[in-house]
Order: C-alpha cells, then structure tokens, then sequence
C-alpha cells in the first residue's frame, strides 16, 4: 500500500531505514555530515512554495534515493522486503499508469480547504441536478398547457439535448477549466444554466425556442458545472476520495429532491412560465456565490495534459467501464422523466406523479451518498456492479408490473438509489484505476461518451411509447401495456451496462471477496 511505503514514513524514520542498509564501520563522520545536510534541505522544503515542494515529493517519490554525490558508497542495496513495500500497487494490474497513480497521491491533504470545495460543489449540484432530475416535472408541465398539441417524444427531446449538450461538452469544459481556473469555468456554467433557464420562461409557446434555452445554453453551462465539481475533489482527496464525492454528488440528490415538489407548486401557482424565470433567478443568486470559494489546489493551466488520451483504452478496465457508462446513460433518465406520466396511466393524480419524482430523487440523494462510503468500504468497481445490477432489475422486474401505488413506490426507492449511486461511484472508480494525475482527462473522455445515451436514451423510450399506441391516444390515456416496450427497452440496455461493468471487475480480480 502506497501509505505504508518507505517513502511515505516520517523524515526521522526514512533516516534509519536509509542509513542502515550501509556498512558504518568506520563511517561515523560521514553519517554526521550527511545528517546535516539531509536536515537543512528538511527545513528548507518548509520554506518552499508549494509547487517547489510538491516537484520536490514528486522528484523523491519518482527514483530510488541512489548513494549521494559526497562520496559515500552503498555496500549493499535496499532490502528486497523494503523494495517490495514501496511499490506494491493496490491492484494487480501491469498497467503502467498505475505507478503514476501511486505517486501523484502523496501530496494531497485528503481534508483542509477540501471541505470548503465539498460544500460548494455540493450547492453547484444542487441546482445543476434541480434542472437535470426535474425536467420531467417541467415537462408534465408544459404538455398540459402551453404545449398540449406537442407529441411527447418530442417535448422530452428537449431534455435530451439538453443532457446530450452537458456530456458532449465535457472535454473542452475540462480544458477551459485547465486554461481559466475551475472557479471561471463553474462560474460560467452557473451563468449559462440560469440565463437558459430564464430565457425559458419567455418561449414556452414553441418547442423550437426551449431547444436553444434549457437545450443549447442549459446544457453547455451544466457541462461546464459538472466537470467542475467532479475535478475538484480529487485534487484534495485520495483515501476519503469515496466519501468527498459521496458529499457533492448528495447536493444534487437534496437539490433534485427539493425542486421536484417545488415546481410542481411553482407550476399551480404560478404557471410554467414564471417557474422556469425563478428557478434560473435562483440558480445564478446561490450558485455564483458558491462558485466564488472554489479554487484550484495546484495551478493546473502549468500541467502539460492531453485533450484526448486514446492510449486510455489501453486499459481493459477502462474501457470496460467506459462502455458501461456510454450504455447505461440510455437507461438513467427514463424513469425519472416518465415516472409523472406513468402515474397518471394508473389512475394517480398529477400531484402524486410529482410525489413519486420526489422520492425519486430523495432515493437518488441517498444513493449519491451512500456510494461514497461504500467504494471506500468494499471498493469502486465492487459498488458500481452492485449499482448497475440493482437498477437493470428493478427496471425488468418491478416497473413493468407496478399497476398500484405500493410496487410503483418500491421501484421509485430501488432504482432511485442505483441511478444516484452511479453519479458518484463511477468518477472515484476512474480515480481509482488512473490517480488524480490523468482522472480529469479520463472523465471527461467518459462523460463524452455518454452524449448519445442522454441525447437518445428518453426519446427512444418515448419512440417506443407513441408507437405502441400508434400515436392514437393521449398522455392521459396510456396504460401500463403501452408502458412496456419503453420499460423493457431501458432495462435491457441497462443490463447490458451491468455486464460491461462485470467484465472490468472480472480483469481487475476474480476473487469475488476482494476489494476493487
């Protein structure tokens, strides 16, 4: 283990073990004069800026302390107990980025001004996931007023341009964060999301118009957020890497939870086109004043990064991963975007549909962080095999049959803690197989693979909606068998991600007991 290593000891302890793999007969002046030097560059390194000290770790961690230049001659090496403790790696991979994984974790403080960036991002996510979990609400909305001539599949592909645009802009909101700082990048994607969001409310008449709003500049801007608050973190944490994300990843699980009820009293009260105006008052007001204390750890425009790393895929857990995420995305946002309209097929009042969004999203905050722990407890790739599982069954199992309020909540509390616990298992799983060093590049790389599963992934369940009822029938007068195809189509896609997700399990470690 990395923090068991020779090089991690304290400066005293490192001391002894170097000097007594000398033979010291005779030797004892030179001892004192190396002590000396050794303990000026100690209290020296306390002078350093901080980027002289981390290349001063990251230069000790990277080479083997060979004998120094003053003359002193090793008679023997480092004992091969001691070699073997300072690089064994936390996995049994012969991936060369995983040495690289090793050392970049030795300066971070795993706590300090973390803590301040957990409770910022978790308020960025907040209102990010107000709008990404609640789009059904909004939409339930606008079908039953302004846009009651609008087919369904058509209304829905709005919020999936939406979740298209915020996956496809992950790489270049990656780099912009790099070039301008992660605080400019989420304060523009805060900016972008509220002026989309207000904008909104002004053409609810047309479908046209809310393609470019909540699509186009909601979608770009909570690119921009999103990345943010998932970068952040793993610059201030390595062993409560689990949990820290576990915390953000909660904002927006309590945030989705919050304004699915909230909107659906702004849209009584006020009508849908004062809700969209509020709700982007409200997320320019409280998320630029929680973007204001983020900062970068180390400055990372200084970083030579890739745009793209392909040599990525080099890694069959990666790729494994990469492709469960790419499908699973086709199946995350169904429920929650059709659960309202699912309802009122069963008899429910729209008040109800609202209700079981909400519990939908309460679910999801407790499996957002719930995951955290649980990575850290049985490990990243263990838990989202678990996560992935639940949420495929639960569709094909639960769902299809849920013809009363009772199973309808059961699926809501299931699959809403398996859909939340993806959103923070599956950035400490790439942590985990790459470090700190390149996880940014590699999830972003993932998150752009998600752009078809969010782009397509509703409006094929909607597809499938209207076709099995031949466009005959209004949302109101679907019932459960017209429901399947979508339900099946979503639960086999969702199946298939669970496979992928066992396969980087299976390469990783075949021991079913071990933590990966």
């Amino acid at each position: 283990m990395c923090s068991q290593s020779l090089y991690s000891k304290p400066f005293n302890n490192r001391l002894t073990d170097y000097f007594g793999t000398f033979n010291w007969h005779d030797q004892s002046n030179l001892f004192y004069s190396f002590f000396l030097s050794r303990s000026w560059q100690h209290n020296n390194s306390k002078m350093a800026s901080p980027t002289q000290t981390l290349q001063a770790e990251s230069h000790e961690l990277r080479s083997i302390p060979a004998a120094y230049s003053s003359g002193i001659t090793s008679t023997k090496s480092l004992q091969p107990s001691m070699q073997e403790e300072a690089f064994q790696l936390q996995t049994d991979s012969d991936d060369p980025t995983s040495t690289e994984a090793l050392f970049s974790t030795s300066a971070i403080p795993d706590g300090g001004y973390g803590w301040t960036i957990v409770l910022c991002a978790s308020i960025v996510t907040f209102w990010n996931n107000g709008l990404l979990n609640c789009w059904g609400i909004l939409q339930a909305g606008l079908l039953k007023s302004t846009l009651s001539h609008v087919p369904t599949s058509t209304v829905s592909f709005v919020g999936s341009v939406n979740l298209a645009l915020s996956a496809a802009f992950g790489l270049p909101s990656n780099q912009f964060a790099r070039r301008f700082g992660s605080r400019t990048a989420a304060m523009l994607g805060v900016t972008l999301m509220g002026i989309g969001l207000i904008g909104a409310g002004w053409c609810t008449d047309e479908v046209a118009p809310l393609f470019v709003t909540v699509g186009v500049l909601g979608g770009v801007g909570m690119s921009s957020a999103y990345a943010t608050t998932n970068n952040l973190p793993v610059q201030y944490f390595s062993g409560k890497l689990g949990l820290a994300n576990g915390l953000v990843k909660l904002g927006g699980g309590v945030g989705a939870t919050v304004m699915a009820i909230a909107l659906e009293a702004l849209v009584q009260r006020v009508g849908i086109s004062w809700t969209f105006r509020i709700q982007g008052m409200m997320t320019i007001g409280f998320g630029l004043a929680a973007t204001w204390f983020m900062r970068d750890r180390v400055p990372l425009r200084k970083t030579k990064v890739p745009f793209v790393d392909f040599s990525m895929f080099r890694s069959v857990p990666f790729t494994a991963v990469f492709l469960a995420g790419a499908t699973g995305t086709f199946a995350l946002f169904v429920p929650p975007y059709y659960l309202p309209l699912f309802a009122e097929s069963i008899g429910l009042s729209s008040s109800t549909g609202a209700a079981l969004v909400a519990a939908f999203n309460a679910c999801n905050a407790l499996g957002r962080f719930a995951g955290g722990p649980f990575c850290d407890k049985i490990g990243p790739i263990n838990t989202l095999v678990i996560t992935m599982v639940l949420n495929a069954v639960s569709m094909l199992a639960i769902w299809p049959v849920s013809r009363t309020l009772v199973p309808l909540i059961i699926f809501a509390v299931i699959n809403g803690i398996a859909n939340g616990a993806f959103f923070t298992v599956f950035p400490t799983v790439v942590a985990s197989i790459f470090g700190p060093g390149r996880a940014a590049v590699a999830m972003s790389m993932s998150i752009t693979g998600w752009t078809f599963g969010y782009l397509l992934g509703t409006p094929i369940a909607g597809y499938l909606l209207q076709a099995a009822t031949d466009g005959q029938k209004a949302a109101k007068e679907l019932d459960v068998e017209d429901y399947r195809p979508a339900i099946f189509y979503a639960g086999g896609v969702a199946l298939i991600a669970s496979l992928f997700a066992l396969l980087a399990r299976a390469h990783l470690s075949k021991k079913i007991k071990q933590k990966v």
